[in-house]
């Protein structure tokens, strides 16, 4: 029989052991597709009532605060997409590594190495609607699962507007008005663009901007932005601001002001 390793061999052995990564990892198709609401048995008493058709317009259930317990809510009421986002990064030389949809992190145990994968989903209508959430799991598939998921059931309405006080277009293509949020140590500034400028903010918080359907905005970013969950969720702190806000009602038409999704007459 062989001999019994110490305890101090068996932290070394396990010291040396090299993460590994339970699922292979596409990241050239960082998209999700919806799955359509089949055999669909709503749990909540707000699910029944949107299965009965007795609500069919999201707007009643974010007016009065309701909290959301079932993502198919959410694909019954909106046509939504969705993308994940780039918020870890691969080991590299001197810390160059490749961007990547998962943040890895891992525990050392006498068992060996523990991989816990992290990601981020947002969700969008590009029609004034939006939502972020993050999903935490040992494997990679439940994590973009549960992140998809959580993201559903945060969806939020934004406010829109005119981006230029100069000009007199009533196309609600930027925000109305200057806002700021903050997570942790990163402040990021959200500031109205006139028409056909773009999206000039960082690249994740464009995806999270295009998705809520804004199409100019400039922006202004403090603090340790590398970290891109700190500085989503702060992106996601100044546009909540855009509804929570009030806004006088003289200068509804003058910001071209609208909340949620643009009705075309």
């Amino acid at each position: 029989m062989p001999p019994k390793k110490t305890k101090k061999q068996e932290a070394s052995d396990d010291a040396q052991e090299e993460p590994v990564l339970l699922e292979p990892i596409d990241e050239n198709t960082p998209k999700i597709e919806m799955k359509p609401v089949e055999n669909w048995k709503p749990k909540t008493n707000l699910g029944k009532k949107v299965q009965n058709k007795e609500i069919t317009d999201i707007d009643e259930i974010l007016d009065n605060g309701t909290t959301l317990l079932e993502q198919e809510i959410v694909d019954s009421l909106i046509a939504s997409e969705s993308e994940l986002l780039m918020i870890g990064q691969a080991k590299g030389k001197f810390g160059g590594g490749q961007r990547r949809i998962f943040r890895q992190t891992q525990k050392k145990t006498r068992e060996g190495n523990k991989p816990k994968f992290t990601t981020m989903a947002v969700v969008g209508n590009k029609n004034g609607y939006v939502g972020i959430g993050v999903g935490k799991s040992k494997e990679t598939v439940p994590a973009r699962e549960k992140a998809l998921k959580n993201a559903k059931l945060n969806i939020f309405k934004i406010a829109r507007g005119s981006g230029s006080w100069e000009s007199n277009s009533t196309d609600p293509t930027s925000i109305p008005f200057a806002v700021t949020g903050k997570c942790g140590s990163v402040k990021i500034t959200l500031m109205p663009a006139p028409k056909g400028k773009g999206l000039c903010v960082e690249k994740e918080c464009a995806k999270v901007l295009a998705l809520a359907g804004i199409k100019d905005v400039w922006s202004k970013t403090e603090g340790q932005t590398k970290n891109k969950m700190n500085l989503i969720f702060a992106c996601e702190d100044a546009l909540k601001k855009l509804i929570s806000t009030k806004v006088r009602p003289n200068d509804i038409q003058t910001l071209a002001y609208q909340e949620g999704t643009i009705k075309t007459m």
